[in-house]
């Protein structure tokens, strides 16, 4: 179960990584671009923020676990970015973009498989 839970937290790390890292750079028009189309709805502030709060939850994933540090925290974090996806899957049925909320639920069935995993013990 420990190492399931590891590799569905690496898999997150990575996926939030991306999004934070391009978010917190790239223009609005290229994010819509590379596929992120929710983003259009949101002013440029929200956006920094949205990143922010990804990137910050990339290190709750991992960095509680790793030093032994309030693990707990890892579970919030997956919850945290949790919320993130479902307002994440409300634009896209907004948008009307099956294929976006299909990968939008996969992530979050993840990220509450972490939070429910690493709450349990």
């Amino acid at each position: 179960m420990n190492i399931a839970l590891w590799c569905a937290q690496i898999l997150l790390a990575v996926v939030f990584t991306t999004s934070g890292v391009m978010k917190s750079l790239l223009p609005k028009d290229d994010l819509v671009a590379r596929g992120q189309t929710g983003v259009q709805f949101f002013p440029t502030w929200a956006i920094r923020l949205i990143a922010a709060s990804e990137l910050l939850g990339v290190l709750g994933l991992i960095l509680p676990r790793v030093t032994g540090i309030a693990p707990i925290l890892t579970a919030y974090a997956a919850a945290g970015l949790a919320i993130v996806m479902v307002g994440a899957m409300v634009t896209h049925i907004k948008l009307r973009e099956p294929k976006n909320i299909a990968i939008t639920a996969v992530i979050l069935v993840v990220c509450v498989y972490v939070a429910a995993g690493r709450f349990a013990g």
